[in-house]
């Protein structure tokens, strides 16, 4: 259960200097290269969670820039606090709904998406908020650049199925489609796993995974 209700979390984002201020969000597109120390492509995670995954990425992959997205700010709070531990200059933070990103983030500026664990939102009418939507597919072919990719892993069957068609919809193409990420010795490796990923692995659950780009 994620803490969403951590008293002076947002006051405690809004003076963190890894979080890019929700006042400036609107001014973010078409100016990503300036925001960092140095020019190089960009990758961010959508529902970072508390932030493992995205730093340990940012940490070994120095050449690349990260940004995490989390609209849960006692989550956030948690990727801040690995920030100040270790700090990156490649990775920085920003609190918003994922349905935005297209007022963040220009087009053809991100060279490559993650989708980690998504909320699921079981019902049916709730389908358009899925991160794997066709309407959420639409927002990234807006943000990537042309020879971007989405990655995306869960643990849900489900939500893979569902994942899967919403992908051929769109005329999205796959790289890769596996039903069981831990079983195959290629993909493995670089895997970096979520928090998420380390304990329903360890349950025996499989991991599903898709590499996708249009």
């Amino acid at each position: 259960m994620r803490l969403r209700n951590i008293s002076g979390s947002r006051e405690a984002i809004a003076e963190s200097p890894y979080v890019i201020p929700e006042a400036e969000l609107t001014q973010c597109p078409g100016t990503w290269a300036e925001r960092f120390e140095k020019k190089q492509p960009l990758f961010i995670e959508i529902g970072m969670g508390k932030g493992r995954f995205i730093h340990t990425m940012a940490k070994e992959h120095p050449d690349v820039n990260f940004v995490g997205i989390e609209k849960y700010s006692s989550v956030l709070l948690r990727a801040i606090q690995k920030m100040e531990e270790e700090e990156l200059p490649n990775l920085k933070f920003i609190r918003m709904d994922a349905e935005n990103i297209t007022d963040v983030f220009g087009k053809g500026e991100v060279n490559r998406i993650y989708l980690n664990f998504s909320d699921p939102w079981p019902k049916d009418r709730h389908a358009k908020r899925r991160l794997p939507s066709k309407e959420f597919l639409d927002r990234y072919d807006y943000i990537l650049d042309k020879d971007g990719w989405v990655e995306f892993k869960t643990d849900n069957r489900d939500l893979f199925d569902f994942a899967l068609e919403e992908m051929k919809e769109r005329d999205w193409k796959a790289d890769v489609v596996t039903f069981d990420l831990h079983a195959d010795e290629e993909l493995m490796k670089g895997n970096v796993m979520t928090e998420y990923e380390e304990r329903f692995s360890s349950q025996g659950n499989p991991i599903c995974k898709y590499i996708i780009r249009r």
